[in-house]
């Protein structure tokens, strides 16, 4: 299922891994394990944030995504199933065919 994966990593925890080198492999390790579709990095309220897109197989790979950087980054994490422009009009069309019914 396409997921969008948003973080928003806390100011102190953020800044501490950065000085200690582990935010850049954090983030490499989650851009190997996820090989998400796209990736942004920007700020949200003075915060780093990041966001994957990408497929997520099974509902059992949360916490293996979650917990890294919730246990090193203190980081606000959101899951969301999302859908690209293809996936909508598919899902429009099957509206049509019920809506015809």
């Amino acid at each position: 299922m396409r997921t969008l994966l948003k973080v928003t990593l806390d100011v102190a925890a953020a800044n501490k891994a950065l000085m200690e080198g582990s935010l850049p492999k954090i983030m490499q390790s989650t851009i190997e394990k996820l090989k998400p579709e796209a990736s942004y990095f920007y700020t949200v309220d003075g915060s780093r944030s990041c966001f994957f897109v990408f497929d997520l197989k099974d509902v059992s790979e949360i916490p293996a995504i979650a917990e890294p950087f919730f246990m090193q980054l203190n980081a606000k994490v959101d899951l969301s199933p999302v859908m690209n422009a293809e996936d909508l009009q598919k899902g429009l069309m099957n509206l049509q065919s019920i809506k015809g019914s």
